[in-house]
């Protein structure tokens, strides 16, 4: 079977964790404060903190923000539940939003109309690797600042819509020259084991705030809040006579350990090598299906944007979604793994009962009708392609010609 999207685990990866684990030092120490600088310095952003996982980087970001009940959060419908759920979880309301027509982010149009005086925050969620129109998506947040209400010293320094990228898919993508981590006010990655750079689990906040934010100062906040509001981390607390630490806010507990920044390290340290091959899978599925009629390829590369190649997303035309279940199948039953990106959410029970419609969304909806995600990972290797291709194909013709 041609899995959907192992990770890389190598001699190198094993050497280094070894290592880590052998130093003494196994939770937050010197291999994630060098990942954080390393990742600072490879995005472009003004300051990183390292985290357990994307889903509370944000979760604790929106809280610190000063996110909560009457405020909205503007996302995408088309995205996975944890861009929602963070925000339910601050008691913010999630406001979704549709989706391109050329492509699977959050439409400008649906932003704009999404706006009013309790909007605090937009969320683009950069699906497949692919950036958001993230020049327009600032212009907008600028654009509404006379009716932006702020409720905190911050919110009210910024003095507009916050926006907030969700950037679990794009780690190494382009957008006007600039890399990911460097588009919006503040960018999340996810470091997960499916993602194209992985530390088993978790993520990464970076913070690219207007000049007048001082990030020194808000990195020594952020990785406090992120440690149970303790003013001293492990590491500082074992000098000599430094033991005592005070608690300053009640805060999480979502740091990243040396073991996962171990692993970080080596693949931050490929990473180039990692999306070549990435980008060499995709050219090649993109060659094969544009034989084909019946082939939607996705967008991965214009003037202003190179995709991370995170996603193959394959739509097939003019097919139900009972046709794109019955491919799927086909395709499986040819030993190979595929998946669907996304469900969008109003399909998933839990925001069904908060009262979402998904007929308030066509686009994303008729998209996941016809979507299916091929495999797309460094270890794929170019016979796999190779069968992941004529999979594809057979399946599509068989239920085709029925």
């Amino acid at each position: 079977m041609i899995p959907f999207s192992p990770p890389r685990i190598d001699q190198k990866v094993l050497d280094e964790v070894n290592a880590a684990l052998l130093s003494g030092w196994i939770t937050t120490g010197p291999r994630t404060k060098l990942f954080e600088k390393k990742i600072t310095e490879y995005c472009g952003c003004k300051t990183t903190v390292a985290v357990n996982s994307w889903t509370m980087g944000m979760e604790v970001f929106l809280r610190w923000w000063g996110i909560g009940p009457g405020d909205e959060v503007i996302i995408p419908v088309y995205t996975y539940c944890a861009s929602a759920n963070v925000v339910i979880h601050t008691g913010a309301k999630a406001i979704m939003v549709d989706i391109n027509g050329d492509d699977f982010n959050m439409a400008l149009d649906k932003i704009e109309g999404a706006i009013t005086a309790k909007t605090k925050v937009i969320m683009p969620v950069d699906v497949s690797g692919f950036p958001c129109d993230y020049d327009e998506i600032l212009s907008l947040s600028k654009k509404h600042h006379e009716i932006f209400t702020p409720r905190n010293e911050k919110q009210k320094q910024l003095g507009r819509i916050l926006v907030a990228a969700d950037a679990a898919h794009s780690f190494g993508a382009i957008y006007k020259g600039n890399r990911s981590g460097s588009l919006a006010d503040i960018t999340c990655f996810s470091f997960h084991a499916v993602k194209n750079l992985t530390t088993a689990e978790g993520g990464a906040v970076c913070f690219n705030l207007p000049e007048g934010f001082n990030h020194d100062q808000l990195y020594k906040e952020f990785v406090t809040i992120t440690l149970h509001g303790q003013s001293k981390d492990a590491l500082a607390k074992t000098k000599k006579g430094a033991w005592k630490y005070d608690v300053i806010a009640p805060g999480y507990k979502c740091n990243m350990t040396d073991i996962q920044a171990a692993m970080g390290l080596v693949e931050l340290d490929r990473y180039k090598e990692n999306l070549d091959r990435r980008e060499a899978i995709f050219s090649a599925y993109n060659t094969a299906f544009s034989e084909y009629s019946w082939a939607i390829l996705p967008p991965h590369i214009n003037n202003d944007k190179i995709s991370s190649h995170h996603l193959y997303l394959l739509r097939i035309k003019d097919i139900t979604e009972d046709q794109r279940d019955t491919i799927i199948q086909h395709i499986f039953d040819q030993e190979v793994s595929v998946n669907v990106h996304f469900q969008p959410l109003p399909l998933l029970t839990a925001y069904k009962n908060l009262g979402y419609r998904m007929n308030h969304y066509p686009v994303a909806h008729q998209k996941y009708q016809t979507e299916i995600t091929l495999p797309i990972y460094y270890n794929l290797d170019d016979h796999q392609v190779n069968l992941v291709i004529e999979a594809v194909i057979s399946s599509v013709e068989m239920v085709l010609s029925k």
